[in-house]
């Protein structure tokens, strides 16, 4: 999906917890609001991994002051195909069903590519 406020700028669906949430309920609802889809109607996996990154400047406004870093907990959903999506248009302008390695050519964040690639490693376990 690209970035509402930043053209250019690919992303997969990313958000923060809020309140006393979970990174799973933060996840499922995160789906929900950038997407449309409802992520427990379908294959949600916890992969069991986090990576921690800098928080880009020009971002740092939305968390509290002196937060610099930011811990990201990454999620798999299994979707039965290309579903039509329903971006949030105050987040993204516009979406793309790509294979992986393109999606990870096109992203900004590391650690975005690191999802991916992971995802692409999956995939061929499953095959």
């Amino acid at each position: 999906m690209e970035r509402a406020d930043k053209a250019g700028f690919w992303q997969s669906v990313t958000g923060s917890v809020e309140g006393d949430e979970t990174p799973l309920q933060a996840a499922i609802r995160e789906v929900s609001e950038e997407t449309g889809l409802d992520a427990l109607q379908y294959d949600l996996q916890d992969w069991q991994v986090s990576n921690v990154y800098e928080i880009y400047p020009h971002w740092r406004h939305r968390y509290a002051p002196g937060i610099t870093e930011n811990r990201e907990h990454l999620f798999g959903l299994q979707l039965p195909g290309t579903l039509p999506v329903k971006l949030a248009p105050d987040e993204h302008v516009r979406y793309e069903w790509v294979d992986w390695r393109e999606a990870a050519k096109r992203v900004f964040s590391w650690t975005n590519v690191d999802a991916l690639k992971r995802l692409g490693e999956r995939h061929q376990l499953t095959l």
